[in-house]
Protein backbone atom coordinates (compact mmCIF):
# COMPACT_ATOMS: atom_id res chain seq x y z
CA UNK A 1 0.00 0.00 0.00
CA UNK A 2 1.29 3.45 -0.93
CA UNK A 3 1.22 5.97 1.92
CA UNK A 4 1.32 9.66 1.02
CA UNK A 5 4.58 11.23 2.25
CA UNK A 6 2.71 14.02 4.02
CA UNK A 7 0.84 11.47 6.16
CA UNK A 8 4.07 9.73 7.10
CA UNK A 9 5.66 13.06 8.03
CA UNK A 10 2.64 14.13 10.06
CA UNK A 11 2.68 10.91 12.06
CA UNK A 12 6.43 10.88 12.58
CA UNK A 13 6.52 14.47 13.83
CA UNK A 14 3.36 14.38 15.97
CA UNK A 15 3.96 14.97 19.70
CA UNK A 16 0.50 13.61 20.51
CA UNK A 17 -1.44 10.91 18.65
CA UNK A 18 -4.85 9.48 19.49
CA UNK A 19 -6.44 6.41 17.91
CA UNK A 20 -10.02 5.15 17.96
CA UNK A 21 -10.73 1.54 17.03
CA UNK A 22 -13.99 -0.14 16.19
CA UNK A 23 -15.33 -3.57 15.30
CA UNK A 24 -13.41 -3.76 12.03
CA UNK A 25 -10.03 -4.32 13.65
CA UNK A 26 -11.40 -7.17 15.78
CA UNK A 27 -13.21 -8.71 12.82
CA UNK A 28 -9.80 -9.26 11.25
CA UNK A 29 -8.99 -11.55 14.20
CA UNK A 30 -12.14 -13.57 13.56
CA UNK A 31 -14.50 -11.92 16.04
CA UNK A 32 -17.96 -11.42 14.52
CA UNK A 33 -19.27 -7.90 14.69
CA UNK A 34 -21.91 -7.34 17.35
CA UNK A 35 -24.84 -7.58 14.98
CA UNK A 36 -23.42 -10.63 13.18
CA UNK A 37 -22.77 -12.60 16.33
CA UNK A 38 -26.15 -14.32 16.71
CA UNK A 39 -26.00 -17.76 15.12
CA UNK A 40 -27.10 -21.28 16.01
CA UNK A 41 -29.28 -21.33 19.13
CA UNK A 42 -29.10 -17.54 19.31
CA UNK A 43 -30.29 -16.85 15.77
CA UNK A 44 -33.85 -16.13 16.92
CA UNK A 45 -32.70 -13.20 19.05
CA UNK A 46 -31.67 -9.70 18.11
CA UNK A 47 -28.75 -8.12 20.03
CA UNK A 48 -31.19 -5.42 21.12
CA UNK A 49 -33.26 -8.14 22.82
CA UNK A 50 -30.32 -9.25 24.96
CA UNK A 51 -28.06 -6.25 25.54
CA UNK A 52 -30.34 -4.06 27.65
CA UNK A 53 -30.96 -3.63 31.38
CA UNK A 54 -34.60 -4.57 30.76
CA UNK A 55 -33.60 -7.86 29.14
CA UNK A 56 -31.40 -8.69 32.11
CA UNK A 57 -34.20 -7.92 34.54
CA UNK A 58 -36.60 -10.14 32.57
CA UNK A 59 -34.28 -13.09 32.17
CA UNK A 60 -30.82 -12.69 33.73
CA UNK A 61 -29.92 -16.35 33.07
CA UNK A 62 -30.51 -15.94 29.34
CA UNK A 63 -28.42 -12.79 29.10
CA UNK A 64 -25.66 -14.25 31.28
CA UNK A 65 -25.45 -17.38 29.10
CA UNK A 66 -25.27 -15.30 25.91
CA UNK A 67 -22.35 -13.32 27.26
CA UNK A 68 -20.73 -16.54 28.47
CA UNK A 69 -20.90 -17.82 24.88
CA UNK A 70 -19.35 -14.60 23.56
CA UNK A 71 -16.64 -14.72 26.21
CA UNK A 72 -15.81 -18.34 25.36
CA UNK A 73 -15.35 -17.40 21.71
CA UNK A 74 -12.42 -15.22 22.72
CA UNK A 75 -10.36 -18.16 23.98
CA UNK A 76 -8.90 -18.98 20.58
CA UNK A 77 -8.74 -15.41 19.27
CA UNK A 78 -5.43 -13.57 19.04
CA UNK A 79 -4.51 -9.96 18.26
CA UNK A 80 -3.74 -9.31 14.61
CA UNK A 81 -1.07 -7.11 12.96
CA UNK A 82 -3.34 -4.08 13.34
CA UNK A 83 -3.39 -4.45 17.12
CA UNK A 84 0.37 -5.04 17.19
CA UNK A 85 1.04 -2.00 15.01
CA UNK A 86 -0.71 0.19 17.57
CA UNK A 87 1.53 -1.24 20.30
CA UNK A 88 4.56 -0.29 18.21
CA UNK A 89 3.12 3.15 17.45
CA UNK A 90 2.78 3.82 21.18
CA UNK A 91 6.51 3.12 21.57
CA UNK A 92 7.40 5.70 18.93
CA UNK A 93 5.07 8.59 19.79
CA UNK A 94 5.82 10.77 22.83
CA UNK A 95 2.15 10.89 23.90
CA UNK A 96 -0.22 8.21 22.58
CA UNK A 97 -3.84 7.56 23.60
CA UNK A 98 -5.69 4.45 22.47
CA UNK A 99 -9.50 4.54 22.59
CA UNK A 100 -11.66 1.58 21.63
CA UNK A 101 -15.32 0.80 21.11
CA UNK A 102 -14.52 -2.91 21.33
CA UNK A 103 -15.14 -5.03 24.41
CA UNK A 104 -12.91 -8.00 23.56
CA UNK A 105 -9.73 -6.94 25.37
CA UNK A 106 -7.51 -7.68 22.34
CA UNK A 107 -5.63 -4.38 22.63
CA UNK A 108 -4.50 -5.23 26.15
CA UNK A 109 -3.66 -8.78 25.06
CA UNK A 110 -1.49 -7.33 22.28
CA UNK A 111 0.39 -5.24 24.84
CA UNK A 112 -1.30 -1.84 24.75
CA UNK A 113 -1.43 -0.32 28.25
CA UNK A 114 -4.14 1.92 29.67
CA UNK A 115 -6.69 1.48 26.88
CA UNK A 116 -9.75 3.73 27.15
CA UNK A 117 -12.61 1.25 26.77
CA UNK A 118 -15.68 3.30 25.88
CA UNK A 119 -18.04 0.31 25.87
CA UNK A 120 -16.53 -1.73 28.69
CA UNK A 121 -14.94 -5.18 28.58
CA UNK A 122 -16.40 -8.67 28.20
CA UNK A 123 -13.86 -10.13 30.60
CA UNK A 124 -15.10 -8.06 33.56
CA UNK A 125 -18.31 -8.14 35.58
CA UNK A 126 -19.98 -5.70 37.92
CA UNK A 127 -22.98 -5.45 40.19
CA UNK A 128 -26.27 -4.79 38.40
CA UNK A 129 -27.80 -2.66 41.15
CA UNK A 130 -24.89 -0.48 42.26
CA UNK A 131 -22.04 -0.96 39.77
CA UNK A 132 -19.78 -2.53 42.38
CA UNK A 133 -16.77 -3.93 40.46
CA UNK A 134 -16.58 -7.70 40.80
CA UNK A 135 -13.43 -8.70 38.96
CA UNK A 136 -13.04 -11.22 36.19
CA UNK A 137 -15.84 -12.99 34.34
CA UNK A 138 -14.33 -16.42 34.93
CA UNK A 139 -13.89 -15.81 38.65
CA UNK A 140 -17.57 -14.84 38.89
CA UNK A 141 -18.76 -18.25 37.73
CA UNK A 142 -18.61 -18.13 33.96
CA UNK A 143 -19.08 -21.88 33.67
CA UNK A 144 -22.33 -21.95 35.59
CA UNK A 145 -25.88 -21.41 34.36
CA UNK A 146 -26.71 -19.59 37.59
CA UNK A 147 -26.15 -15.84 37.67
CA UNK A 148 -23.62 -15.06 40.43
CA UNK A 149 -24.38 -12.44 43.04
CA UNK A 150 -22.47 -9.39 44.19
CA UNK A 151 -20.49 -10.06 47.37
CA UNK A 152 -21.20 -6.54 48.62
CA UNK A 153 -24.94 -6.20 48.14
CA UNK A 154 -26.34 -9.48 46.80
CA UNK A 155 -27.46 -8.03 43.46
CA UNK A 156 -26.94 -10.16 40.34
CA UNK A 157 -23.68 -9.63 38.54
CA UNK A 158 -23.74 -8.51 34.92
CA UNK A 159 -21.13 -8.03 32.19
CA UNK A 160 -19.20 -4.79 32.57
CA UNK A 161 -20.24 -3.50 29.15
CA UNK A 162 -22.41 -0.63 27.97
CA UNK A 163 -25.89 -1.80 26.99
CA UNK A 164 -28.45 -0.14 24.76
CA UNK A 165 -30.01 2.76 26.60
CA UNK A 166 -27.00 3.27 28.88
CA UNK A 167 -24.52 6.14 28.83
CA UNK A 168 -20.83 5.69 28.21
CA UNK A 169 -18.59 5.80 31.30
CA UNK A 170 -18.21 9.48 32.12
CA UNK A 171 -14.49 9.41 32.86
CA UNK A 172 -13.65 7.29 29.80
CA UNK A 173 -15.56 9.65 27.51
CA UNK A 174 -13.95 12.71 29.13
CA UNK A 175 -10.46 11.28 28.58
CA UNK A 176 -11.27 10.35 24.98
CA UNK A 177 -12.58 13.82 24.17
CA UNK A 178 -9.56 15.45 25.84
CA UNK A 179 -7.23 13.30 23.73
CA UNK A 180 -9.12 14.21 20.55
CA UNK A 181 -8.89 17.92 21.33
CA UNK A 182 -5.16 17.89 22.09
CA UNK A 183 -3.68 15.49 19.52
CA UNK A 184 -1.81 16.41 16.35
CA UNK A 185 -2.86 13.22 14.54
CA UNK A 186 -6.04 11.22 15.08
CA UNK A 187 -6.40 7.69 13.67
CA UNK A 188 -9.91 6.34 13.12
CA UNK A 189 -9.55 2.59 12.58
CA UNK A 190 -12.13 -0.02 11.65
CA UNK A 191 -15.18 2.04 12.51
CA UNK A 192 -17.93 3.58 10.42
CA UNK A 193 -18.01 6.59 12.76
CA UNK A 194 -21.79 6.49 12.89
CA UNK A 195 -22.53 5.58 16.51
CA UNK A 196 -22.43 8.54 18.87
CA UNK A 197 -20.83 9.86 20.95
CA UNK A 198 -17.66 8.02 19.85
CA UNK A 199 -18.43 8.87 16.21
CA UNK A 200 -17.73 12.55 16.87
CA UNK A 201 -14.20 12.04 18.18
CA UNK A 202 -12.36 12.14 14.80
CA UNK A 203 -14.27 15.21 13.71
CA UNK A 204 -13.66 16.90 17.06
CA UNK A 205 -9.94 16.34 16.47
CA UNK A 206 -10.23 17.72 12.93
CA UNK A 207 -12.03 20.82 14.21
CA UNK A 208 -9.12 21.42 16.60
CA UNK A 209 -6.63 21.28 13.72
CA UNK A 210 -5.44 17.67 13.90
CA UNK A 211 -4.72 15.56 10.86
CA UNK A 212 -7.31 12.76 10.82
CA UNK A 213 -6.43 9.47 9.12
CA UNK A 214 -9.41 7.18 8.52
CA UNK A 215 -8.41 3.52 8.07
CA UNK A 216 -11.36 1.40 6.96
CA UNK A 217 -12.18 -0.87 4.01
CA UNK A 218 -15.28 1.19 3.24
CA UNK A 219 -15.50 4.96 3.31
CA UNK A 220 -19.29 4.98 3.25
CA UNK A 221 -20.62 7.40 5.86
CA UNK A 222 -17.21 8.93 6.60
CA UNK A 223 -16.61 12.65 6.46
CA UNK A 224 -14.39 14.44 4.00
CA UNK A 225 -12.74 17.82 4.31
CA UNK A 226 -9.62 19.75 5.16
CA UNK A 227 -7.21 17.69 7.23
CA UNK A 228 -9.15 14.42 6.79
CA UNK A 229 -7.33 11.65 4.92
CA UNK A 230 -8.60 8.21 3.92
CA UNK A 231 -6.72 4.93 3.66
CA UNK A 232 -9.11 2.33 2.28
CA UNK A 233 -8.05 -1.07 3.52
CA UNK A 234 -7.97 -3.44 6.50
CA UNK A 235 -6.16 -2.32 9.63
CA UNK A 236 -3.92 -5.39 9.65
CA UNK A 237 -2.30 -4.33 6.37
CA UNK A 238 -2.72 -0.57 6.47
CA UNK A 239 -1.37 0.23 9.93
CA UNK A 240 1.94 -1.66 9.46
CA UNK A 241 2.36 0.10 6.11
CA UNK A 242 1.71 3.47 7.73
CA UNK A 243 4.28 2.77 10.45
CA UNK A 244 6.86 1.65 7.92
CA UNK A 245 6.29 4.79 5.87
CA UNK A 246 6.74 7.00 8.95
CA UNK A 247 9.73 5.06 10.35
CA UNK A 248 11.27 3.25 7.38
CA UNK A 249 14.33 1.91 9.18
Amino acid sequence: MRIAPELARALRSAPRVAALTGAGISAESGIPTFRDALTGLWARFRPEDLATPEAFQRNPELVWSWYRMRRERLRDIAPNPGHLALVELARRVPDFTLITQNVDGLHALAGSPDVIELHGNLTRVKCFAADHPAGDFAEAGAGSNAVPLCAQCGSPLRPDVVWFGESLPVEALRRAQAAARSCAVFLSIGTSNLVEPAASLPWLAAAEGASVIVVNPSMEGQRWGTGIHHLAGPAGATLPALLHAAWPE
